[in-house]
C-alpha cells in the first residue's frame, strides 16, 4: 500500500482512537506502518559482515539479576535490535537478529517495545561525546520506550503484565545509561522511571514524550518558575521547546509564553500556546524591548539569552557553552514526573508533537539517527512499529 504524503500544516487536534492517524500538532496519514515489518527487514536491511554483537546481561550491572519473575508470559533469549561496538557516525550502527534478551533485576520490570523515539543525547553518545561515564560496548541505544509489561522483578509493587507502559528508561542521561536501550524488541527499566502510558495516547505518540517533557518539567522547576512569570523559549518548534511552551502556560501558569522559530513553525507556536512568535530568520529576540523572567534556551545562544532577561531572571541552557548566569543540568528520569503530567495528557491540555518525517519503520533507524543530527525535525522523531 502506498503511504499517504504527509501534511505540512502545523495544527492542533484531539487524539482519537485510530492508531493511523497523528492529531497532534502535525496531522498526516502514514499507512505505511500497515507494511509487514519483517518484509520490510528483509527488503531493506543490508547483509552485515560483522560478527554479531552479544551484549552480555552481566556487564550491564553490578547488582546480580532477579531470577524472581512472573513466569506467564513466554519471552525469547534473543532479540532483534540495533547495535553499535564502537563510536562514531551513524554508519557503526547494525542490525542484530541474535542480541540476548536482557535479564530482570528484582526492581525492574521487562517492557514488551512496542515503539521508541530518538533524542539529540542518541546521537552525542553513540559519537562517543561522553564515553568516559557510558555503559560498556557493544550497545543497543535508546532512551525514550512506550510498550508492554511482560516480567516482573520481585520487588517489583505496582506494576503488572500486560501494564501499557512508558518512560525514560536511564535515570541518568550521561551517567552509566543502560546498554540495553529501547531500539530492540525488549528493554528491562526499573519500575520507578516508568508510568502508565496516557489512555488517549497511542504507543507511538506516548514514545516521544519521557526525556523530553521531563527536560522540559525539570528545567522549569529548577527556574522556580510559578504563576504570573513570563518565559521566552528559544526553538520552541524542537522536542523539548514545544513542551516547554505548553508546561509553561498549562501547567506551571506562565502570564506570558515567546517562543523563537523560523518562519514555517510560527503557526505552530502559537498552536501551542506561545503568546508572541518570533521568527529568529528577520529578528533577533535579544534586541526586542521586551524582556522575560526565564529564558529557555533549548538551541545553544545562550550568551544572547542571558541579554533577554529582566534583572534577577534565569537562563536554563540545554546545549552549547553557558554565559552566566545562565545554567545547565542533566535531567533525571523519574515516573512520578510522568505521572504527575498525565492528566494534562489525558485531558489535551499538553499534547506530543511528532515530527511529520515519521513515524520510522524499525528497518530505517539509522535513517532516523541522520535525520535527527541535521537538527531540523520539529518535535520527536519517533520509531514505530517495533517487531
Amino acid at each position: 500500500m502506498k503511504a499517504a504524503p504527509p501534511s505540512t500544516t502545523f495544527q492542533l487536534r484531539t487524539v482519537t482512537s485510530s492508531p493511523f492517524l497523528f492529531n497532534v500538532s502535525l496531522t498526516f496519514l502514514d499507512n505505511r506502518r500497515k507494511l509487514n515489518t519483517s518484509s520490510i527487514l528483509r527488503r531493506t536491511l543490508p547483509s552485515f559482515s560483522y560478527v554479531p554483537l552479544k551484549v552480555s546481561a552481566n556487564s550491564q550491572a553490578a547488582a546480580p539479576a532477579s531470577t524472581e519473575v512472573t513466569k506467564a508470559t513466554t519471552v525469547p533469549n534473543e532479540m532483534k535490535a540495533w547495535v553499535y561496538g564502537e563510536y562514531g557516525g551513524v554508519d557503526v550502527l547494525k542490525f542484530d537478529e541474535t542480541v540476548a534478551v536482557p535479564q530482570v533485576k528484582e526492581d525492574q520490570v521487562l517492557i514488551k517495545v512496542v515503539a521508541a523515539a530518538l533524542n539529540p543525547v542518541d546521537a552525542k553518545r553513540r559519537q562517543g561525546k561522553f564515553k568516559a561515564t557510558d555503559s560498556p560496548l557493544p550497545t543497543v541505544p535508546g532512551y525514550d520506550v512506550a510498550g508492554v509489561v511482560v516480567k516482573v522483578g520481585s520487588q517489583v509493587k505496582v506494576l503488572k503484565e500486560g501494564d501499557e507502559v512508558y518512560g525514560n528508561i536511564n535515570e541518568k542521561a550521561l551517567e552509566g545509561p543502560k546498554q540495553f536501550g529501547s531500539l530492540a524488541e525488549y528493554t528491562a527499566v526499573e519500575e520507578k522511571l516508568l508510568a502508565l502510558k496516557p489512555k488517549n495516547l497511542d504507543f507511538f505518540l506516548a514514545a516521544g514524550l519521557p526525556l523530553a517533557i521531563e527536560t522540559a518539567y525539570e528545567g522549569l522547576e529548577r527556574t522556580g518558575f510559578s504563576a504570573g512569570k513570563s518565559i521566552l523559549v528559544l526553538n520552541g518548534a524542537g522536542g523539548v521547546g514545544s513542551l516547554v511552551i505548553q508546561l509553561a502556560k498549562q501547567v506551571f501558569g506562565a502570564s506570558r509564553v515567546a517562543s523563537t522559530s523560523s518562519t514555517g513553525k510560527l503557526e505552530l507556536l502559537k498552536n501551542l500556546g506561545a503568546d508572541l512568535a518570533i521568527d529568529y530568520t528577520k529578528e533577533k529576540f535579544e534586541d526586542l524591548p521586551e524582556k522575560f523572567d526565564v529564558v529557555y534556551d533549548a538551541i545553544g545562544q545562550c550568551d544572547r539569552a542571558v541579554k533577554a532577561i529582566k534583572e534577577g531572571g534565569s537562563v536554563v541552557a540545554l546545549t552549547g557553552a553557558v554565559t552566566p548566569p545562565g545554567f545547565r543540568f542533566v535531567v533525571t528520569s523519574n515516573g512520578e514526573v510522568l505521572k504527575k503530567l498525565n492528566p494534562y495528557l489525558e485531558s489535551g491540555k499538553v499534547k506530543p508533537v511528532v515530527d511529520p518525517k515519521g513515524p520510522f519503520p524499525f528497518a530505517q533507524v539509522a535513517e532516523a539517527f541522520s535525520y535527527i543530527e541535521t537538527n531540523r525535525a520539529v518535535g520527536k522523531v519517533v520509531i514505530h512499529p517495533i517487531p
